[in-house]
């Protein structure tokens, strides 16, 4: 139980401080808006073209890793609109419940944790997952916003084109290729990109703490804690059956393990503000489930630490 506390506590400490920090006033929202920015088209592509580049993708890339963990994004995805059709929820809560109900912080949370409990192996396979996972994450999300909506769809086309130049993605295929094809990485620019990216995962957690705030638990709280509880313990629960019944062992388990644990992203609020959805509801449901992902977390790597998984 040491062990899993030196891993998580780390990490959440330091989403913490941003808070704090924020609280005090030391820096402005601004600030934390600049810094956002900074990590999302500039720290993490380069995080995750770095580390997935210079991983040996024989080792790194599991396709039934891929394959179960889509899977399981998809099943929850079923799930939460299933169960928001038989309540009848009006389309906008449809869609930021179902929406929050699969979506997870991959990048700025998931990546940390695995980083803090399995260094620089587990952050290349985690890299390389992320790059399959990212687009399917947000065709999900797409639907789930859109299929709700009767009226006319004017962001559509908009909102499609965000997605596809999310930096996210082509920096993880440009590690995989970079990877796959065993592509020399030069001495200087390995050292520039080993500083440059020192800097994203401490960055990353700071923003999400300096948007942390309670005021915005101001959607339905029944609804948020159904969504919360499908995303931290239905989600890992799913995708920890998939991969048992694919054969996933190990590291990958762990690594697919983790990332289903990662609480509802940020992405969600603006996406649903963008698209119809609720965005109070929305943005209860990555409050909570980033409050509650603490102790989801602890109990992930306590059960993988007693299961063998180190």
């Amino acid at each position: 139980m040491l062990n899993v506390i030196e891993i998580v506590f780390p990490v959440f400490f330091i989403i913490g401080l941003g808070f704090a920090i924020r609280r005090k006033g030391l820096v402005d929202d601004i600030f934390y808006e600049q810094t956002n920015r900074l990590v999302f088209y500039v720290c993490l592509p380069l995080l995750l073209f770095y580390k997935t580049g210079t991983a040996d993708f024989s080792t790194s890339f599991n396709l039934r890793l891929v394959v179960t963990t889509a899977s399981a994004v998809g099943c929850c995805f079923l799930i939460a609109w299933f169960y928001g059709r038989w309540r009848n929820y009006p389309a906008p809560v449809q869609g930021s419940f179902c929406q929050g109900s699969f979506r997870g912080n991959l990048a700025y949370i998931g990546l940390a944790i695995i980083y803090n409990a399995y260094g620089d192996a587990g952050l290349s396979r985690a890299g390389v997952l992320l790059g399959f996972l990212v687009p399917v994450l947000n065709f999900f999300a797409i639907l789930a916003l859109l299929l709700p909506q009767q009226k006319k769809r004017t962001d559509v086309v908009e909102i499609c084109t965000q997605v596809l130049y999310n930096p996210l993605i082509p920096a993880s295929l440009a590690g995989i290729g970079w990877s796959f094809f065993q592509l020399p990485m030069p001495a200087v620019i390995d050292r520039s990109l080993s500083i440059a990216t020192g800097m994203t995962l401490p960055l990353a957690l700071l923003s999400i703490g300096g948007g942390f705030s309670l005021n915005k638990l101001r959607g339905d709280i029944k609804t948020t804690i159904i969504a919360t509880t499908i995303k931290l313990v239905l989600l890992p629960a799913v995708t920890a059956l998939l991969m048992l019944s694919a054969g996933i062992t190990g590291l990958d388990f762990a690594i697919g393990l983790l990332m289903a644990g990662a609480p509802t992203a940020v992405a969600t609020f603006i996406m649903a503000g963008k698209m119809g959805g609720d965005e109070k509801l929305a943005g209860s449901i990555v409050i909570m489930a980033t409050a509650c992902s603490a102790a989801g977390y602890t109990i992930l790597l306590y059960w993988l630490r007693m299961s063998g998984v180190k």
